[in-house]
């Protein structure tokens, strides 16, 4: 039975999370105390409902009952159960945003601030955020961001591949996309910007990306991205890593760093990889 444990931070998108898993073909327990998740198991494998994928939320809401976490996924170890855990976080001053916009409060924030509860929950999971299998930030990200995210990365599972990468235009003038694993400047490359014929298209334009793309330099360095992921790939899955998030920054993510996050989507599908390429500024994906 494949068994998530979905966990982190208040705020961070758990609830939309547990409801794609939903439609996924998921059976989703939220906020379980976590002694009761082998019980559980045992009982969807004896019983008569076939339950091939189950998903526990588990949070801070549980009180008392969240210390026993650790005790409890060591237990399920022991007795030989697989489960992979999935971590939401998101950055402080996002999260202040979102409770502000939600007009709720911080579940540790009584009698405290709301910066002073995201500090207190982010100390409290420190521990089983090391543990996690995969670990989003949701920062950047709209519900259809994370949507796709979650897709990618349990259908990819089911695929047989372990692995993803995420390639994303961005502009570094909006600020770095939290949740990269690896930020590179497109902005030694040629800016269609000052061409006035191609100022107001996007690097999704076949004339802009051939601009951009022209020198051998360009296609050098979008070769040399691609070869490096591929050779650290099978280091990351022995360390327990299953998808890379690779950012292409440029001033404003419109030409350069569309064309170049183009450029090595298209190389890294002709090498079979599973590859999703998102242009944060337009909101496209590919």
């Amino acid at each position: 039975m494949e068994t998530i444990i979905v966990t982190g931070l208040s705020g961070a998108g758990k609830s939309h999370a547990i409801h794609c898993m939903e439609d996924l073909g998921y059976y989703c327990i939220d906020n379980i105390p976590p002694r009761l998740m082998g019980e559980f198991l045992r009982l969807a494998q004896n019983g008569s409902m076939k339950i091939e994928k189950v998903a526990f939320v588990i949070d801070i809401r549980g009180g008392e009952f969240f210390k026993d976490l650790k005790m409890s996924l060591d237990e399920l170890k022991a007795q030989g159960t697989e489960f992979k855990i999935m971590f939401l976080e998101a950055s402080d001053a996002v999260l202040v945003r979102r409770y502000k916009e939600t007009r709720r409060s911080h579940p540790l924030a009584q009698g405290t601030t709301t910066q002073q509860g995201i500090a207190a929950e982010r100390e409290m999971l420190s521990e089983i955020r090391k543990e996690a299998t995969y670990i989003i930030d949701t920062s950047n990200m709209k519900s259809a961001n994370l949507n796709e995210e979650i897709k990618r990365l349990l259908l990819s599972e089911e695929d047989g591949e372990s692995f993803t990468i995420t390639v994303m235009s961005f502009g570094f003038k909006n600020g770095m996309p939290q949740e990269a694993d690896w930020v590179l400047d497109a902005r030694f490359l040629p800016n269609p910007f000052y061409v006035p014929s191609l100022k107001k298209l996007t690097g999704n334009n076949k004339k802009v990306r051939d601009y951009v793309m022209k020198s051998k330099l360009a296609k050098d360095f979008a070769g040399r991205i691609v070869g490096l992921a591929c050779d650290l790939i099978p280091s990351y899955i022995k360390e327990g890593k299953y998808h890379l998030v690779i950012a292409i920054g440029c001033t404003g993510g419109q030409h350069r760093s569309v064309a170049l996050a183009n450029e090595i989507g298209e190389r890294l599908r002709e090498l079979d990889k599973p590859v999703v390429v998102i242009h944060r500024e337009q909101e496209v994906h590919h």
